[in-house]
């Protein structure tokens, strides 16, 4: 493919990244851009283009060597739950945005630490910016089979690297708070994450099934070639320490790494997203190592002995094929590699720069007398100048320095600078005597160890053999040879320096820390550090101070970076958390505390902790009193915690007996309508009774006739009586568990056609049809017969009474099922609304709605039928048909399941 096409390709992908992340910006709430897989996609920018071509290459020329770097971060990540969830919680609570403030602020809030933090990650990620440059730009020579121009100005990666920090600087300084979350950045990145991963996929599929015949056939076709077995065992003892300290070195990273610190920690929005990525990213690292050696061995199988450069295989085992396709997304992976790598590195180390370097040691005193918006506009351009002048300046260090390395080889030297942080930061979390002076000593002492042993012998040359410092150790003393330091003769340079920086990085770290107690601030970081589960709610709390400070000069420090609204809703928030009086002149600890951490976002812990006590005279705290308030502290918040507790079980049962209270008022309004109503039914029967009663008692010419009906009469409203009162006594036999149920196996058919032949006459009264469809004659259930009759009775009443008074149809059915017998009772009556579906179970059902004609009988039947089928482990409930009327429908066991059981 020829230039100006590949670079019109990479121009339109850009401008899709530019998109995504536009709209991802607008879309910061959204659940496609906050979600824990977006979070977890975004995490994979740990694999960069070394990943995607690197191991590639190592797998090709050393075998197995390329999966310590994966298999570090797959045992690491599972102690996420409880390391990264206490490292995003200290970061949330103190608006930290970088490691550089973060160990920091551990270490008293020192400004000298934070700085040099930030240099040791400078000088880490450098070469690793350049190491992508040198990616991108080899690989599009490939592609486009051109060479490389000694003159930038000819030279395509110059405008890629142009655009890709211009890109940068405007998304990735849209806040003036550096913690603010970057949705637009984050979800770009997932994207690329997304896109690399599934391209390098396919040139996968299509080296081992496409070019070749599956996993077997690479196996046999690469086990002739030379060393082959030697390369895919991971050998002596030897070959497993090396092993072991790379594993070691890729679990700092994934830690460590600014661009992993900023996506895992300043980016994360809520913490049940780390469920997700703690089995997502490692599945991601799983699946692209799947075709790591097909890919690999591939390559040496097609281009033996042709001295190619075997990072670059999965490029030209497509082109080899003339399959351009192909080699243009593959390289567009490989592209999303590097420039995830590149924009969020040097978003997180420009905000380091500023924070960390430019404004603590440069421009903070102009910076307290200008107006907020010029400030937060200064702030902001200082970013995007270093945003800018990274990039550029790795383009640099690209087209001097890196061009004669591999892809790996720099990515493990930035990877053991970086590891110089793991003693200060991993002793952050966990103890509490580590120093602000052993901090500094660790990382000052392990990087010049670093220094010695890896950084100058890869300036000189590593395998430059005419060296007489690589060969024979400075002014010929063989102990201090740079690869070989101290005898240690058996291990890879890699390992090699990895074992000596942090051994001497950690002892300084220990012995300095015990040996030389830190000041006040240290130790009340330490103890808000390690016990941020205590604190995580009120931090201010734990925040030790002793002096004067007034509200108006801190208010007045606050005002200049945060403006005047901002301010006071900050001030209003902590007012109402701490219950305090807005009258109240004076500052405590938690108000400076709190102050800082508004500032903290805008300029750092270091400068937010100096503007602060620029305003305030803070008097000197012993560390034994420290301690005592310290103690006195956590003692309150467990007090606190059970107060709140406490306060919290009594709302609950305070609520429960609001409810309770509740349901005994309407329990008794409803007994109240429930006595009612049984007092109208059994007043007029009682009516009934004694008005026929009095009529043949006074009056004795009544024809006889006459007095057979009023006889009738008393008989039947007796009757009624007696019914009625046969209902409520069942009733609460059933709702005070009473009543016993007799089951029997019965036939369903023949107990249904009892209950018809009862209600002939009341059918035909009615002109009314009955249709019961049943397929057997006979179908057994277990079931006490004299109270499913009444069932079946009491909804064939209801469906004589309510179905159509001038074609009344009545349907019945028997189904059945597996686990049940289900009977169904249809009449084309009025429909039933919805919200009275389970309504018309309730014994005070009528009672509560008079609004129309009330209708013939007590409202008591369906109560019962209810109880009578609970009883029997059943389930009763009514449906409206969608042509017309209203089926009801129960069920009972089925006699097998039963019987079975």
């Amino acid at each position: 493919m020829n230039s100006i096409g590949l670079l019109f390709i990479l121009a339109l992908y850009v401008s899709i990244l530019f998109y995504v992340a536009y709209w991802a910006e607008k879309k910061s709430h959204s659940k496609w851009t906050n979600n824990a897989y977006i979070y977890s996609f975004s995490l994979a920018v740990y694999c960069t283009a070394w990943t995607y071509y690197g191991s590639i290459g190592v797998a090709a020329n050393s075998g197995l060597g390329y999966m310590p770097i994966y298999l570090g971060p797959m045992i690491i990540i599972p102690a996420w739950m409880i390391i990264l969830k206490k490292i995003i919680r200290i970061s949330r609570v103190n608006k930290i945005s970088s490691i550089a403030d973060f160990i920091s602020l551990r270490y008293g809030n020192s400004r000298f630490l934070g700085a040099l933090v930030t240099l040791i990650c400078v000088a880490g990620v450098l070469p690793y910016i350049s190491l992508q440059l040198k990616s991108i730009s080899e690989t599009f020579h490939i592609v486009t089979k051109t060479h490389s121009d000694f003159n930038v100005f000819l030279d395509t990666t110059t405008y890629v690297c142009i655009a890709l920090a211009l890109f940068a600087s405007y998304y990735g300084t849209r806040y003036v708070d550096a913690s603010e979350k970057r949705r637009g950045i984050v979800t770009a990145v997932a994207i690329e994450s997304i896109l690399k991963l599934v391209f390098f996929l396919i040139i996968g599929v299509y080296v081992t099934y496409f070019v070749y015949d599956g996993f077997d056939d690479i196996y046999t076709k690469a086990s002739v070639l030379e060393d082959f077995d030697k390369k895919n065992t991971i050998g002596s003892v030897t070959d497993g320490i090396n092993w072991f300290f790379l594993c070691v070195l890729s679990m700092f990273a994934i830690f460590l790494l600014p661009r992993q610190f900023h996506t895992a920690i300043v980016e994360n929005n809520k913490e049940r997203h780390i469920k997700t990525a703690m089995w997502l990213l490692p599945l991601y690292l799983l699946l692209f190592n799947i075709f790591v050696f097909p890919i690999a061995w591939g390559g040496n199988i097609l281009f033996e002995g042709k001295g190619l450069n075997s990072d670059t295989y999965p490029l030209l085992i497509p082109q080899f094929f003339n399959n351009n396709v192909l080699t243009v997304l593959v390289f567009l992976g490989g592209f999303s590699a590097a420039i995830s790598m590149i924009i969020v590195s040097s978003i997180s180390l420009s905000t380091m720069l500023s924070n960390n370097l430019l404004i603590p040691y440069g421009f903070i005193g102009s910076l307290q007398n200008v107006s907020p918006e010029k400030n937060s506009r200064r702030i902001v351009n200082s970013r995007k100048i270093g945003i800018f002048s990274l990039i550029i300046l790795s383009y640099v260090i690209y087209r001097v320095f890196i061009l004669d390395y591999s892809l790996v080889s720099i990515g493990l030297v930035s990877f053991v600078i970086i590891a110089q942080l793991a003693p200060s930061f991993f002793g952050a979390l966990f103890w509490r005597r580590g120093s602000k002076n052993g901090a500094v000593t660790g990382i000052i002492l392990g990087f010049l160890i670093c220094l010695y042993t890896l950084l100058v012998p890869y300036a000189i040359g590593i395998f430059n053999s005419s060296s007489s410092f690589i060969q024979e150790g400075p002014w010929g003393i063989a102990l201090l040879k740079p690869l070989q330091l101290f005898g240690l003769d058996y291990l890879d340079p890699i390992p090699h320096a990895v074992f000596w920086s942090l051994f001497v990085n950690l002892i300084s770290y220990l012995s300095i820390s015990v040996s030389f107690k830190g000041n006040y601030r240290e130790r009340n970081y330490a103890e808000m550090f390690i016990d941020i589960d205590q604190y995580v709610s009120n931090h201010e709390d734990a925040f030790i101070w002793k002096g004067t400070a007034y509200i108006s000069d801190i208010q007045k420090v606050l005002e200049r970076f945060l403006g005047v609204e901002r301010t006071k809703r900050g001030l209003s928030i902590f007012n109402l958390k701490y219950n305090i009086d807005k009258n109240v002149t004076t500052a405590d600890a938690r108000f400076i505390k709190f102050a800082e951490n508004l500032l903290t976002g805008h300029i750092g812990t270091a400068s937010a902790k100096i503007l602060i006590s620029s305003v305030i005279k803070e008097d000197v705290i012993t560390l034994t009193e420290v301690l005592r308030i310290l103690e006195e502290s956590k003692e309150n918040i467990i007090v606190n915690k059970k107060l709140i507790e406490t306060s919290n079980e009594l709302k609950k049962i305070s609520s429960q007996l609001k409810a309770a209270n509740q349901e005994l008022v309407n329990k008794d309004i409803q007994k109240d309508e429930f006595l009612d109503t049984v007092t109208h039914e059994l007043r007029t029967p009682i009516t009934a009774i004694r008005a026929a009663s009095e009529i043949l008692y006074e009056d004795d010419d009544i024809p006889k006739e006459l007095q057979k009906q009023f006889l009738q009469n008393i008989i039947s409203e007796s009757d009624r009586l007696n019914r009625l009162i046969d209902k409520i006594l069942d009733l609460e036999k059933f709702e005070t568990g009473k009543q016993k149920i007799y089951l029997s196996k019965n036939n369903i058919v023949k107990t249904i056609e009892k209950s018809l032949d009862s209600l002939k006459q009341l059918i035909e009264n009615k002109n009314s049809t009955v249709r019961f469809d049943i397929n057997s004659n006979e179908i057994k259930v277990f079931y006490d017969e004299e109270r499913i009759v009444q069932v079946v009775h009491n909804l064939l009443s209801n469906a004589i009474k309510f179905c159509s008074a001038t074609n009344g149809e009545i349907e019945i059915a028997i189904l059945e099922k597996k686990e049940a017998i289900e009977v169904q009772i249809h009449n084309n009556g009025n429909l039933i609304k919805e919200e009275d579906f389970e309504a018309i179970f309730d014994k005070f059902y009528q009672s509560r709605n008079q609004n129309v004609k009330k209708p013939i009988g007590s409202g008591l039947g369906l109560a019962i039928c209810k109880q009578i089928i609970e009883h029997h482990k059943g389930e009763i409930w009514v449906e409206n048909k969608s042509e017309n009327g209203v089926v009801f429908i129960f069920t009972l066991p089925n006699y097998n399941t039963i019987e079975n059981n």
